[in-house]
């Protein structure tokens, strides 16, 4: 069995009874195109909740429509780019749905860049004649935006608002009043034609619903994205990347239009987030915006309040919510499926979490932000293997290869994984040589992730190709390593990065960074704990992975989407 090629796709006999391969024909369409069916189906259903204040369809369809209408009437026409940089707040979904309707691009400006980070995503955007504009906080303009606009030629229109933009006129008043809403000065900027998102659009322009004049194959997306290497890149996905994933990953779920509650904390600039977002509006269900993630008291009240059928989030967010024992007393009944994603969720913190919220409800799913986002994942009603991140999805090619030779290496055997179709982007915004290097000759996207496949077709991360520690020659894998570690009691999470052996130069030696389980009883002897940690690894790893370091800090950081930073760990 095991000498099977991938070419036979042994994972089709454990999908669902439900899944198939789909009529390509059924991606055939601009997102614009595909929600019109939510709109004249829920126009009075709720959209979106966001802090107590609801939308419904109509009232989105509407907004968006004036915000299409804005930016045709600035001269923004087909291949012209919106950035988006503000955070989960309704502007930024009217935004999306509205850059989409007018045939522009969207790109998400993560709020937590730098001025110096963000002129850089602004200027490439703008590098091929493209016209740029940008949604930005009244903070932000005043931070970042006045210091880098007069570099940024392209620049062609910025609209500013408020995190308390949509909230009753009190609270917004109050909020920026006691600094709980931050504010900042929008002013005059040389070149550009800056408008205020509530004051100059909404009671500006038509309400009625522009010519789309896209295409499917027209670019949707520019997602920046650290990829495989190197500096950032923009992913250039088009609406037939992003509908063909939509549609294969709903149907995968058997999800029904007008049917479902989601909460989720991706954040919309992050493909994750754009693509829950995304989901749920084709499908027409409701969604309770998070606009801080790492607030679980506010999620826990929403969850209470909403009942939410399907929750969306990066392993670490998970793990906050199980540290909050409100969390813990909810009534999980109503609760489907939580998706996983964008992370390793360790096999013990899984257990633990399906454990609070019910068995087989914890849906593992993987991909990224090149493939529109997912791959593969776990079914929706067969065995899901905690652990593994699932079967490849409907309509696609997935094969393992050494990354030194390129062949495919066997069942069972840790390899590249590499994808192929109608999800994987068009290539990376400006740099052809970075996409030949990402996308072969054969159509195949090489992830730079390593991965196992075991003899039903269920694949498990074991690695990113560059976080693979080389001991002695030996390869060691770091999420499998960290895997087993989390089942030491005082670890709540750990991160194992390799560093220089210097005994033998050239080889690295482990260091496991961890963050203590809080609800573990430490009594403060350090030294005790990590020869309780090496006798752990001892008895559970090989000699290899056995940490030679161990480092105990307080908090492990994480990037802007939950990740383990493991990038300033090795610095």
């Amino acid at each position: 069995m095991l000498n099977m090629s991938y070419k036979d796709k042994i994972w089709k006999k454990s999908w669902d009874d439900h899944v198939k391969d789909l009529d390509p024909k059924e991606f055939e369409l601009t997102y614009p195109q595909a929600i019109r069916r939510t709109m004249e189906e829920f126009p009075d259903k709720m959209a979106f909740d966001f802090m107590g204040v609801s939308f419904s369809y109509k009232e989105l369809d509407e907004a968006s429509n004036q915000f299409a209408n804005m930016l045709i009437e600035n001269g923004f026409t087909t291949g012209d780019v919106v950035g988006i940089n503000v955070p989960n707040t309704p502007e930024y979904l009217i935004a999306v749905v509205g850059t989409l309707k007018a045939g522009c691009i969207v790109s998400g400006v993560s709020p937590l860049l730098s001025a110096v980070q963000m002129q850089y995503q602004l200027k490439d955007l703008g590098s091929e004649g493209k016209k740029v504009a940008l949604l930005t906080l009244d903070e932000y303009f005043e931070e970042k935006l006045v210091q880098i606009a007069p570099k940024l030629p392209q620049l062609k229109l910025a609209i500013a608002t408020s995190v308390g933009g949509y909230l009753p006129k009190i609270k917004a008043v109050l909020g920026k009043l006691i600094g709980k809403i931050p504010k900042g000065k929008v002013t005059p900027l040389e070149g550009v034609t800056v408008l205020d998102f509530h004051k100059d659009i909404l009671p500006t322009y038509s309400k009625d619903l522009p010519t789309d004049k896209t295409k499917p194959e027209d670019l949707a997306f520019i997602q920046y994205t650290g990829g495989t290497t190197g500096p950032p890149k923009g992913a250039m996905l088009t609406h037939k990347n992003i509908m063909s994933d939509i549609v294969i990953f709903q149907k995968w779920l058997n999800w029904e239009a007008g049917k479902g509650v989601a909460l989720s904390g991706f954040p919309f600039f992050h493909i994750a987030g754009t693509f829950t977002t995304l989901n749920v509006i084709f499908l027409g269900w409701s969604q309770v915006l998070i606009p801080n993630p790492r607030d679980s008291g506010h999620i826990v009240k929403e969850l209470a309040k909403y009942t939410p059928s399907v929750l969306a989030n990066v392993p670490a967010l998970y793990q906050i919510l199980m540290k909050n024992p409100k969390f813990k007393d909810l009534d999980h009944t109503k609760l489907d499926f939580c998706v996983s994603a964008a992370a390793p969720f360790p096999e013990a913190s899984q257990k633990e979490f399906e454990a609070i919220v019910g068995k087989g409800k914890l849906i593992e799913a993987y991909g990224m932000t090149e493939t529109s986002p997912l791959t593969a994942s776990n079914p929706s009603l067969g065995v899901k293997k905690l652990g593994s991140v699932g079967l490849p999805l409907n309509n696609m090619e997935f094969k393992l290869v050494d990354p030194n030779t390129g062949k495919d290496v066997p069942l069972g055997e840790a390899g590249e994984i590499c994808v192929k179709g109608p999800q994987v982007m068009r290539g990376y915004f400006n740099k052809p040589e970075e996409t030949k290097k990402a996308i072969d000759k054969d159509g195949f996207m090489h992830t730079g992730d390593v991965g196992i496949m075991d003899e039903d077709g269920y694949v498990k991360i074991v690695d990113r190709t560059k976080d693979m520690i080389i001991v002695g020659g030996f390869k060691v894998f770091s999420a499998k390593l960290e895997d087993t570690l989390t089942e030491h009691p005082a670890i709540g999470m750990v991160a194992t990065i390799g560093v220089d052996n210097p005994e033998r130069p050239g080889s690295e030696i482990v260091k496991a960074i961890i963050q203590l389980d809080p609800d573990y009883s430490y009594d403060g002897n350090e030294e005790a704990l990590k020869n309780d940690i090496t006798a752990f690894a001892k008895e559970n790893c090989s000699p290899y992975e056995v940490p030679k370091l161990i480092e105990i800090v307080e908090e492990l950081p994480l990037t802007t989407i939950g990740k383990v930073d493991k990038k300033s760990l090795r610095k």
